[in-house]
């Protein structure tokens, strides 16, 4: 028995849709991944004493609290996971940081590129790990296409055209909610933040940013089913143009409003010499074109599979594909080892501030009717 084994003891902030999918990833990872690491459920923060009780028992988490500042400050608390909504990251994170935390931190990082600095800056002045949960960068056939495209074989990229669509708000009568809120809300935020660390990812920094933000439901109802309306404040879609710093140029949507649309994260990359097609919806498929000569040139498709680390993880055959929580526990696997080895995730603070500059470059330039710079 190894008697030097460290054990990641873990506090998690916020028990919604992805404070579920955090406590899934911690719970899985281990049966999947060797890990230089145990986990240990420590405690689970929520609104309530009551709901907080309620879900750490569901979770699987040994003790839970309603004050968040109990969970941050905690000595027997290693890594500090945040969900809440984002309008609460900064001083949450603020607090774990300032207690020592490894930060684990969902994105957006903040409402503001201001805030997302700050953020950064106390973290490294720190010395502490952190990382944001862009998950779906953990997609193994997302690695391959940057893989493709760092060894030239798309060829010069000359254009991106990217979208983040979905329909959760597709409706009038969806209630305001946390993502409406005008100190942290709206589409471009909310999911467009998802295409903004991808296009990153693949293709580059941005330069260069001409967006146009519309709000097509100018009122919502207060909660669900009520019928007193407030104004909303917030974009449900924004498109852009972009230019990147490598040269490339293209688009960038993102719609929260989208009829029709689930899981519409999708990119199209093209280069002199291929080009390369994607869908969140389709999320085990990358479809490659290259130039095959007269009557054979055309799209391929290539599935994910044990060829495409670390799918293997999950299962020694292709074609049994990956779903969405195990791109979080992928993320959490890489976590886990960060923080043991003192060094940063990725994406980290600071790669998540740039993302959220991106966006309020957009923002800027909606207002101002101009092209704006990327700072």
């Amino acid at each position: 028995m190894d008697t030097q084994r460290k054990t990641v003891r873990v506090g998690l902030i916020g028990a919604g849709f992805m404070g579920r999918c955090h406590a899934n990833a911690f719970r899985s990872v281990g049966g999947l991944f060797d890990l230089p690491a145990d986990i240990e459920l420590s405690c689970l923060a929520d609104i309530s004493e009551e709901s907080a009780a309620k879900n750490a028992r569901q979770f699987g988490f040994a003790r839970s609290t309603g004050d968040w500042k109990t969970l941050t400050c905690d000595p027997e608390i290693d890594l500090v996971a945040i969900t809440a909504p984002n309008i609460f990251h900064e001083p949450m994170a603020l607090d774990a940081i300032a207690h020592g935390k490894t930060v684990y931190c969902e994105k957006p990082l903040s409402t503001t590129s201001s805030s997302a600095i700050r953020m950064t800056k106390a973290a490294e002045a720190a010395g502490v790990t952190t990382l944001v949960g862009f998950n779906f960068l953990r997609n193994p056939i997302l690695k391959l296409a940057r893989e493709m495209i760092s060894a030239g074989e798309l060829g010069e990229v000359v254009a991106f055209r990217g979208r983040h669509a979905e329909n959760y708000m597709a409706k009038g009568t969806e209630p305001h909610s946390f993502r409406t809120d005008p100190q942290g809300g709206g589409a471009l935020d909310d999911i467009g933040s998802h295409i903004i660390s991808l296009a990153r990812y693949l293709i580059g920094p941005f330069s260069d940013v001409s967006a146009t933000l519309r709000t097509i439901y100018p009122e919502r109802p207060v909660s669900a089913g009520s019928p007193e309306m407030r104004a909303v404040e917030v974009d449900d879609m924004a498109h852009a143009a972009v230019r990147f710093t490598n040269g490339a140029s293209g688009t960038i949507e993102a719609n929260w409003a989208a009829t029709g649309k689930t899981m519409d994260l999708s990119f199209e990359i093209t280069g002199t010499k291929g080009s390369v097609l994607f869908s969140q919806e389709r999320m085990n498929e990358l479809h490659v074109w290259t130039n095959d000569g007269p009557g054979r040139s055309g799209f391929k498709k290539l599935e994910t599979g044990p060829d495409h680390p670390p799918y293997g993880h999950f299962c020694p055959a292709p074609g049994h594909q990956l779903g969405f929580n195990d791109l979080k526990i992928i993320e959490v696997a890489e976590l886990i080892d960060a923080h043991v080895r003192g060094i940063n995730g990725f994406p980290d603070f600071r790669e998540a501030t740039e993302v959220q500059s991106t966006i309020d470059a957009m923002k800027l330039s909606s207002k101002t009717a101009q092209w704006q710079r990327v700072s």
